[in-house]
């Protein structure tokens, strides 16, 4: 079933991709599952921050390739594929840069504080 022209199937392969990406960052954070349950889960900010940049230079990478397997003219990647997959990689660079400039401007804020 189409929902504003995306599949359902979209939808679902996108919500997995996010749940794989959550597992990786509670793994590679030596987060284990034996913990107690009230306590909150400790990640390492500078951790999932390396983690956020690798999903996104992994997105790009793919996208590029998909780009130039479209341009060496195989059949099997559309236009649209390739299209998907590029705006995909330009709204995570985009975020990527949105979340840089807040985190300098609070930087700035916090060092032009007066104590």
């Amino acid at each position: 079933m189409a929902i504003g022209g995306i599949d359902r199937s979209s939808i679902d392969a996108m919500v997995a991709q996010l749940k794989a990406t959550a597992a990786r960052m509670e793994a590679g954070a030596g987060v284990s599952k034996s913990q107690d349950a009230s306590a909150p889960a400790r990640v390492d900010f500078a951790d999932a921050l390396k983690a956020s940049l690798d999903q996104v230079n992994q997105v790009h990478q793919a996208s590029d390739k998909l780009g130039q397997r479209f341009a060496m003219g195989d059949d099997k990647v559309s236009l649209s594929d390739v299209m998907i997959s590029m705006q995909k990689a330009n709204i995570s660079f985009q975020t990527t840069v949105q979340v840089r400039n807040k985190l300098v401007s609070a930087y700035h804020d916090i060092m032009n504080m007066q104590i």
